[in-house]
């Protein structure tokens, strides 16, 4: 009964993301509990005026080419805005992110407008084969995609359907993906949003410090995204009250695309609880509590789940020795960790997933377990998901290995838990994953996924005391080949 309002909120959550579905040294960064936004600094009036006060003689927090944080601007976003319009919201909201962020833009942002065409053949990076037979396996790994779905594709696919707009730190510009010249924009919260992450990378630099797995990808895009959502929060709350805004577009830019509710359950991870880590900080010391985290960025989801663990955890070093036979060979791809690490977001997502599958109606974890809904059963649009499930709760470290053999695949993947209890909590929940996959146990630990699956494979769960290990093999008799237990 969940399936079709899940799927439809996807479209109002997903927000404006950039084009990278995964870790990567080049990856651009992805795109869009406030509280009342702080006062202006940069002027003594709080009310918009129609031309503002004189420009100042040197650049200062509020102000930016020529425009101050509350002037009006004779703009109408109904019928769109062209390039001299765009520039003078442009420099408007620069100066509205810098009264609510405290800091100064060291230049001006430019901002493009290229088309969703454009935007898709930009947004799907170069891979080789070996990567993709990679990210295949480890998303095989977490049931979100089977082995007759491309990895990389079906992530751009879940990524690009809503997308308005993104800032790229390899361009150093805010792109607006529209079908037209003139495009509308959402408000001011989609560009507040990106001139934020513009902001970051002149004072912070975002493409300095490479990440390697999916969990530190989630940890460092924690504070990232975090920071930009709960200073977009700020700004717009003080729409109509502080200063006047553009209204909304008609919501009618959506890229259609796949509406893939555990891919998107976890990219949105970021933006659903990166506030509140950003929030977590900032009670704590101010944004120079905030600024500090980008020195110490989280070291992975937990972090961003648990702030009150920030900065003292660190994902445990988990052994995972190559007990493969001859037959079997370890993927690694070329330029990257040649091992997966899937934290607490990633578990998470294969959780909600079978919530919405088509495969089966039954699920693993209820609804109510992964969204938050509010009173009124909508679901909460500050902080939509979930990702402090129980039996993902307590991961404290893992490593993921794919191999292959011939055109045959298989996966070792390990997890280290703070605890037996927790330790034997996943390892029944993830039987249960497999089951509700089409798993049927076939002897002890082990099971049969059949044909009629996205899934087929055999797999082996393990548990010894705090940690817990998954093989994965075409038939269960290659499983001791993969790897001898």
């Amino acid at each position: 009964m969940y399936r079709a309002a899940l799927l439809a909120a996807l479209l109002v959550l997903a927000g404006c993301q950039a084009p990278s579905a995964g870790p990567s040294a080049a990856s651009p960064v992805h795109e869009t509990t406030g509280t009342d936004a702080p006062e202006p600094t940069a002027t003594p009036t709080s009310v918009d005026t129609d031309d503002g006060p004189p420009d100042p003689e040197t650049d200062r927090i509020g102000w930016e080419n020529g425009y101050w944080h509350n002037e009006s601007l004779d703009v109408t976003n109904s019928d769109g805005l062209n390039e001299s319009e765009r520039e003078a919201v442009v420099a408007r909201s620069m100066a509205r992110v810098e009264s609510v962020r405290e800091r100064e833009f060291d230049e001006t942002v430019p901002v493009s407008v290229i088309d969703r065409s454009t935007y898709r053949n930009r947004s799907t990076p170069a891979s080789n084969a070996t990567s993709a037979r990679f990210d295949n396996g480890k998303f095989e790994a977490l049931f979100l995609i089977g082995e007759d779905r491309d990895a990389l594709a079906a992530q751009n696919a879940a990524l690009s359907q809503s997308v308005l707009g993104y800032y790229s730190p390899a361009r150093d510009e805010i792109v607006i993906v529209a079908d037209s010249e003139t495009p509308q924009l959402d408000g001011e919260a989609t560009l507040a949003h990106e001139l934020v992450h513009a902001l970051q990378d002149q004072q912070f630099d975002l493409t300095n410090g490479t990440v390697t797995t999916r969990d530190a990808y989630q940890g460092r895009n924690g504070i990232v995204e975090g920071d930009a959502s709960f200073v977009e929060r700020r700004y717009t709350a003080n729409c109509g009250a502080t200063w006047s805004c553009l209204d909304s577009a008609d919501s009618t830019q959506s890229g259609g695309g796949d509406s893939h509710f555990g891919l998107n359950f976890l990219q949105f991870f970021p933006y659903s609880d990166g506030p509140g880590f950003v929030e977590h900080r900032y009670e704590a010391g101010g944004w120079a509590a905030v600024d500090a985290a980008f020195a110490d960025r989280p070291d992975g989801a937990t972090e961003v789940i648990y702030p009150e663990q920030y900065p003292e955890w660190e994902p445990a070093t988990v052994s995972l020795p190559d007990r493969s036979n001859d037959e079997w060979e370890r993927v690694r791809p070329p330029g990257r960790a040649d091992y997966a690490v899937v934290g607490q977001s990633a578990i998470a997502a294969s959780l909600a997933y079978t919530v919405t599958d088509d495969y089966e109606d039954a699920s693993v974890v209820r609804a109510r377990d992964v969204i938050n809904f509010e009173a009124d059963g909508k679901v909460d649009g500050d902080d939509p998901y979930n990702y402090d499930v129980p039996a993902a709760r307590g991961w404290a470290g893992g490593k993921l290995f794919v191999y292959e053999n011939g055109e045959r695949s298989g996966y070792v993947w390990r997890t280290r838990w703070t605890n037996e209890s927790e330790a034997a909590e996943f390892a029944s929940t993830w039987s249960a994953v497999v089951r509700h996959w089409g798993g049927e146990e076939t002897e002890e630990n082990v099971w049969t996924i059949g044909e009629d699956s996205p899934f087929t494979d055999a797999v082996r769960i393990e548990r010894s005391g705090a940690t817990v290990t998954v093989v994965d093999a075409p038939d269960a008799a290659a499983l001791e080949a993969v790897h001898d237990a």
